[in-house]
């Protein structure tokens, strides 16, 4: 029996981000009979604290999984984890600047993955970014095995540190197991929209996915566009919608967490839009290629490396509003690709394989 300590998330069930939906779904019925998952949560996350999880065992810290206090709750978390584990998953690199300490007191195989680079992320300051450049190098130093999620990220992690990383993806047909018994033309009906005939697009609201480039594509067009996200919670995207709140277009939605009503979007859609330009293999896109539907994506070696170079690529607003009117766009070979290689079982099987 492998016993693996699962760091860096902010715990299960799933109500993040994706790494959280990657435990959620590399534990429980992806998991073989010789692996025992303990995960770590925040407490001050979750106000019911569960002992077990889809067969894992969930231990909590006293912080929050997210922005500063990330830092103190993976340490606290590796400093749980230094006995009783034959291995430390660990997920991001924020607390990994105490790795070294850990791999001196600790007899466990250290596995991290890196994420999608985010020390290059626009929304973090000068120090942050700093900080997370030296996590970045610490882990990539002393762990004994690094994660990429995406080709981009392990050629990233060969130029740069002279190191090889195992590449490991997400998975993404967790939206298609789904049973449900909602009225999908009631919910298409209910925000006036007609069956492959708009355009969806779900994110964070942030400078580096795109999202004035992709709302100022459809402001020149006469193309329905649904476009989901935390619209409120910066500066940007308050000015966005603004700015292409009155477009008769342009349908601007707060995040939505009805699973019916997003089966019913991505499965009616008549493109998927994604403008994500940093990190690796993103799981939203991941989940709307197994819905076969055309995926139009800002052309960066991630998106490219995550679509086989199938998808269709833009690099800013006229080359996008330019694909909304190219006819015969066929989606069908994202879903083909995505079973190949985005399922879970298939993922859960690769992480296991390193343990």
């Amino acid at each position: 029996m492998k016993k693996v300590a699962i760091i860096g998330t902010q715990g299960v069930p799933a109500s993040y981000g994706g790494f959280e939906t990657l435990v959620e779904n590399i534990i429980g019925e992806n998991a073989s009979p010789g692996v025992e998952y303990t995960v770590f949560c925040s407490g001050k996350d979750y106000r019911e604290r569960r002992d077990t999880y889809k067969g894992a065992h969930l231990k909590y810290v006293p912080l929050h999984a997210n922005g500063i206090q990330s830092i103190p709750y993976d340490t606290w978390s590796m400093l749980r984890s230094l006995r009783g584990y034959d291995v430390l998953l660990v997920l991001g690199v924020s607390g990994c600047v105490f790795l070294p300490v850990v791999r001196l007191l600790c007899r466990a195989k250290l596995i991290v993955n890196i994420d999608g680079l985010e020390h290059r992320r626009k929304k973090w300051g000068k120090w942050t970014r700093k900080f997370l450049r030296l996590s970045e190098a610490v882990a990539v130093r002393f762990a004994h095995v690094i994660i990429a999620d995406n080709k981009g990220i392990q050629d990233y992690v060969a130029d740069t540190y002279g190191k090889r990383a195992e590449l490991i993806a997400y998975g993404g047909d967790h939206v298609m197991k789904q049973e449900t018994s909602a009225d999908e033309r009631a919910i298409l009906d209910r925000y006036g929209l007609a069956s492959a005939e708009y355009a969806m697009s779900v994110c964070r609201i942030e400078p580096e996915n795109n999202c004035h480039v992709i709302l100022e594509a459809f402001a020149r067009t006469d193309k329905t566009l649904i476009f989901i996200g935390n619209w409120n919670k910066q500066e940007y995207g308050r000015k966005l919608r603004e700015q292409y709140g009155g477009c008769a277009n342009i349908r601007l939605l707060d995040s939505i967490y009805d699973l019916d009503i997003l089966y019913a979007f991505r499965k009616h859609a008549g493109w998927y839009v994604h403008g994500h330009s940093a990190g690796g293999t993103n799981p939203s896109l991941v989940e709307a290629m197994f819905f076969g539907r055309p995926i139009l994506c800002f052309d960066v070696v991630y998106n490219r490396e995550t679509t086989a170079n199938r998808a269709y690529y833009w690099q800013d607003a006229a080359s996008l509003a330019r694909l909304l009117t190219q006819p015969g766009l066929d989606g069908r070979p994202m879903a083909e690709l995505a079973w190949q290689r985005y399922t879970w079982r298939t993922i859960a099987g690769q992480y296991e394989a390193l343990y």
